[in-house]
């Protein structure tokens, strides 16, 4: 049986705005370009909302507590679809084959009618991959929006990304909703969940930077050694710049936390650019976008 979360809150709109407003710049600057320019939403679910949680390993991360959570996948799709200019190309990724009878629909509403849309029905990890690899980055320029429902990105596919330096790449880091809560007070972490911060990270490094060693000694049982939770959800984000830093030139350095109505941090939203040349300039303009207070106009 699908669990389906019903994700929402005011943040939902802020996160769709800042990426509006960073796409409607970056069309403005390609639009005098001799470049392509495209558009993919990694995770287009169905382009509308409500996108069931299906992946039996992560409903036990997603509880009721989370359900301001949900609705995030609202209007991505559609928001690039109706910037002006438009883009050259737009694709849309979706691994659940129930939801891409709906990005048809989506293709074929009027305003979408005519521009070089591209559904593809895949895992985005595998697909991104070998887009980075064969599209010819010399002549073509591309935001990403990798807004996945937890941890489904793997960090070899943000390498791919970067190794292209030409896509600009708009992530939601699952900060709260998962990695916190995978981050057990104890240090010990279920294997299956070691595993997918390891992919999520790149690296094995994660446990020495949020868990700590330390030593008691007893005069019943000599030298103890406890591990103890040093992170908290600022020492997990500025972890993830850092990481995110090694191989992109350029990293937004104020990522975006987005908050539920209990004030808690659900997701981050941040900002790199795998373009040495335009990185300078990206990041100017994504950095502005994500001041808390960014005036809308």
């Amino acid at each position: 049986m699908k669990k389906r979360l019903n994700f929402g809150g005011s943040w939902t709109d802020e996160k769709l705005e800042k990426v509006r407003k960073y796409l409607a710049a970056y069309v403005k600057i390609m639009k005098n370009q001799r470049f392509q320019f495209i558009y993919i939403d990694a995770f287009a679910g169905t382009g509308y909302l409500n996108n069931p949680i299906t992946d039996s390993s992560q409903q036990e991360i997603f509880t009721d507590e989370n359900n301001d959570a949900i609705n995030y996948k609202e209007g991505s799709a559609r928001i690039a679809l109706q910037i002006t200019p438009e883009f050259n190309k737009y694709i849309f990724i979706e691994k659940k084959e129930e939801n891409i009878e709906s990005l048809q629909h989506l293709k074929n509403e009027h305003f979408a009618v005519g521009k070089n849309i591209e559904i593809i029905n895949q895992d985005c990890n595998q697909y991104l991959t070998d887009l980075c690899k064969k599209e010819n980055w010399a002549n073509t320029r591309a935001v990403i929006f990798l807004d996945p429902y937890g941890m489904e990105v793997k960090w070899e596919t943000l390498i791919a990304i970067s190794e292209t330096k030409a896509i600009d790449l708009w992530i939601l880091f699952p900060l709260g909703v998962a990695v916190n809560r995978m981050l057990t007070k104890t240090g010990n972490i279920d294997e299956k969940w070691v595993e997918k911060l390891n992919s999520l990270f790149g690296t094995t490094d994660w446990y020495d930077t949020f868990y700590k060693t330390f030593s008691t000694i007893s005069i019943y049982y000599g030298e103890e050694k406890h591990i103890v939770k040093v992170s908290d959800f600022e020492k997990i984000s500025e972890y993830f710049v850092l990481r995110l830093e090694t191989i992109f030139p350029g990293v937004a350095k104020n990522p975006l936390p987005l908050y539920n109505s209990r004030n808690n941090p659900l997701f981050l939203l941040c900002f790199a650019a795998s373009n040495p040349n335009g990185a300078k300039i990206a990041i100017k303009i994504a950095q502005d976008i994500l001041k808390k207070n960014h005036v809308v106009h």
